[in-house]
């Protein structure tokens, strides 16, 4: 991250200090062989790539103030008029990815398990398995290939990468088009080749990327230069955006508009205000509309094996919602359970990436074949455990067809004779989404045997684990609710004698608790599982389960996508301060030495800084003339300063520029552009003679940067760096007749790696 100030030597000075205490004390196996002390890599997707802060702050200078000055009422009406077209936009976007998603993979994967099954029937059991593995094969190397070779940060959720924008953190192509095109393609492809992965967290990555794209301002590559778009030239634009496209992919999923606003509100956001609530829920209306729209096209059978369907994906409405003591003891214990192998699951996940980093590390070719592996073994045990279970007879009441003449259904015959059918093939040999309908399927309750139930529970959890972080986008919502609906189907099997709620519920519980064990989310998760089922009734259960798996949770570590942020090393702020930090000040922490700039500064002085230093962002002191003594004028961008000196407004003697700046350029000039070309030191053209020569920096100096004193605890400091989304906070002196500025603190200062760095011993006062 940025290390503004800070000595370009700092990181081998605290590693020499720390040494053995302190790898034992904080240690990133992520980043094996690359020394990440200062958090400028991190792991996106299936890459390491440099890191970045965003400048969310509005920087104050007199260009900006004139800008904002000159503007008209019309002006500011497009502006806004501009936002809500924005999240009109990225709704009706979000929203048809998620249709084509949901048809492709209904499509593909129909045809894959129709020709098993035609094979089964002519007992052709090994071309059967030739065929199903061949087609999971292809799909998946497709998918591995288009992530390796096109968008490695198209990898795995794209949860935690959102999440750490929305934070501040930015790297190369999180939000790309070459990620999106990835994100849609290699999801459908991986969520049909049969892996236990989801379509939901991609989803996430893909609305936030949508948004991305509409926040770029413009391009001049493809002619897209309306000057309305040069309002969006802007980090914090661009947040409120992405923002509004996460909600929007949440609600494109799970068809919960109202689940997903709350997942931004509770999960993905660091900062919210009303205005974007009502922006986001706009968004993700506007998606609810477009699927309801298409669902009904496809319901005359125009999508293929698509096939009918409301906007609630796993009705359980019609199951009577009536408990006893009994039932509240069993959900206690689902919410005990839920925690405890929710905890687990992220212990596993979290030793699983860690290994997959170092083989991933490799290169390409044995990316692919990590995927071709785990592949070949997900196809063997979707084929090969249905053979130990027994046939079961067709129930007599049944209000499907039993055995199955379609694809999906409860009921599929595999090796079976006529009028029974194979209970681990129903849930082994079905796309994920059918395999959930089933567990949740009411008034079936010796649907599925209990031995089935174990078999199944084992083999996606593990399954569940061992894909994530493989080099395909997958998600982890659909695991988890697969393997907690069968967690929970099996307690309400054992509860059956006492209990009155209908198994179905008892799964749909079981989902809800291992959701809240892995992910640490409440009223998000408790909101979305209600509009995927249609069952208020269930609220209060649902509340309960979520609460106490969360609790239990909490005891042993951290939820799946914090802990993957950390793991990947993005360097996130949490939202309140570490105990550690009460023992701190501001200063405590400041590097030095201090790079400074004087209000009217020389021309060479400048660039030595911009060559010799990665650094964001630099002081302004005023010295007289200009002032009565040393005072800090404020602070300056490195974008800005380039583009200053690009302009060359250069003046012989050491006196103020006046109003030529602010003829020469507008506010649009140093605005920030998307993911195209930036002014690097290398694209100046400055002469030798230009080298001696002063420029006034005045005019592009934020007058009134956040600044803190000296003596401020850091864990003070912290929280307001965050709520405040900074990037750069100055720390003043306490006292007169010192240099008017101690330091700069940036993200780098508040992470763990830095100030234990310093003080390894801190831990032991916590």
């Amino acid at each position: 991250m940025d290390q503004e100030n800070k000595l370009v030597n700092e990181d081998d000075d605290i590693e020499s200090d720390i040494g053995k205490d302190f790898e034992r004390i904080y240690s990133r196996p992520l980043l094996i062989k690359r020394l990440n002390t200062t958090s400028q890599i991190a792991i996106v997707g299936a890459n390491i790539c440099p890191v970045e802060s965003l400048d969310y702050e509005i920087a104050e200078n007199e260009v900006f103030n004139q800008d904002w000055r000159s503007r008209k009422k019309i002006q500011i009406f497009q502006y806004v008029l501009l936002k809500w077209a924005f999240a009109l936009i990225i709704g009706l976007g979000t929203g048809l990815v998620g249709i084509f998603n949901n048809i492709a993979v209904e499509n593909i994967a129909g045809f894959k398990l129709l020709l098993t099954m035609e094979l089964m029937l002519k007992h052709e059991y090994y071309k059967a398995f030739a065929a199903y593995a061949g087609c999971n094969l292809g799909l998946a190397t497709a998918a591995a290939a288009l992530c390796a070779f096109i968008a490695p940060a198209a990898a795995g959720s794209g949860i935690p990468e959102v999440k750490a924008y929305l934070n501040g953190v930015d790297a190369h192509s999180i939000l790309a088009p070459s990620t999106l095109f990835v994100k849609i393609f290699g999801s459908i492809l991986g969520v049909s080749a049969g892996f236990v992965v989801g379509k939901e967290g991609p989803m996430v990555h893909t609305g936030a990327c949508i948004a991305s794209l509409l926040g770029q301002g413009g391009s001049r590559k493809y002619h897209l230069t309306w000057k309305w778009l040069r309002y969006f030239k802007n980090d914090r634009d661009r947040r409120d955006l992405i923002t509004c496209g996460a909600a929007a992919g949440v609600a494109a999923a799970f068809r919960a508009p109202v689940g997903g606003v709350l997942f931004a509100l509770e999960e993905a956001a660091s900062w919210w205000r009303s205005a974007l609530l009502w922006r986001t829920f706009f968004t993700t209306a506007v998606v609810a509309i477009v699927l309801r729209a298409f669902i009904q096209l496809c319901s005359t059978g125009t999508c293929g094996l698509f096939g009918e369907g409301g906007l609630i994906m796993y009705d359980v409405s019609a199951a009577k919602v009536t408990y006893s003591f009994p039932d509240i003891l069993a959900v206690i214990l689902l919410g005990i359970i839920g925690g405890i192998f929710g905890s687990l699951y992220n212990y596993l996940v979290d030793k699983v990436l860690r290994t997959y980093s170092i083989i991933n590390e490799r290169g390409a070719a044995v990316k692919i074949l990590l995927v071709i592996t785990i592949s070949l073994l997900t196809s063997i045990c979707s084929y090969g455990l249905p053979w130990l279970a027994q046939c079961i007879p067709c129930p007599t009441d049944a209000s499907a067809s039993c055995p199955n003449t379609d694809v999906s259904g409860n009921y599929i015959s595999f090796q079976c004779p006529p009028g029974h059918y194979n209970d681990l093939a129903s849930l082994f040999l079905n796309t994920n989404d059918d395999a959930i309908r089933n567990l949740l399927s009411t008034s079936t309750v010796k649907e599925f045997h209990i031995s089935s139930l174990l078999v199944f529970f084992g083999a996606v959890y593990c399954l569940g684990i061992i894909t994530y972080g493989i080099a395909i986008p997958s998600g982890l919502f659909i695991p988890v609710i697969l393997a907690g609906a069968c967690y929970g189907r099996l307690v309400g099997r054992l509860f059956e004698p006492i209990a009155k709620l209908d198994v179905g519920l008892f799964a749909l519980l079981g989902a809800a608790s291992f959701l809240g064990g892995t992910m640490r989310m409440t009223v998000s998760l408790c909101v979305i599982l209600l509009e995927l089922t249609n069952d208020l009734l269930l609220l209060p259960l649902v509340m309960l389960v979520l609460l106490i798996s969360k609790t239990m949770g909490d005891i042993f570590n951290k939820g799946v996508y914090d802990q993957i942020v950390k793991l990947k090393g993005l360097p996130y702020m949490e939202a309140h301060a570490e105990p550690y930090m009460k023992h701190l000040v501001s200063r405590d922490v400041v590097s030095g030495p201090l790079i400074t700039f004087s209000g009217v500064e020389k021309v060479g002085n400048i660039l030595h800084a911009l060559r010799t230093t990665g650094h964001n962002g630099f002081p302004v002191i005023d010295e007289p003339p200009f002032s009565d003594a040393p005072e800090l004028c404020g602070l300056v961008l490195r974008s800005h300063l380039l583009v200053l000196l690009k302009g060359k407004i250069f003046s012989r003697d050491r006196v103020l520029a006046g109003d030529e700046v602010l003829h020469r350029f507008a506010a649009f000039d140093f605005a920030k552009g998307g993911s195209g070309k930036v002014i690097k030191v290398e694209d100046l053209d400055i002469e030798e003679e230009d080298m001696d020569m002063y420029v006034d920096l005045h005019p592009i100096t934020n007058a009134s940067p956040y600044t803190v004193v000296e003596t401020m605890s850091l864990a003070k400091a912290a929280v307001l760096f965050r709520q405040l989304g900074l990037r750069h906070m100055c720390v003043v002196p306490k006292s007169q007749g010192r240099p008017p500025i101690v330091g700069i603190l940036t993200r780098h200062d508040f992470l763990p790696e830095h100030i234990l760095g310093l003080y390894p011993h801190i831990r032991l006062r916590k």
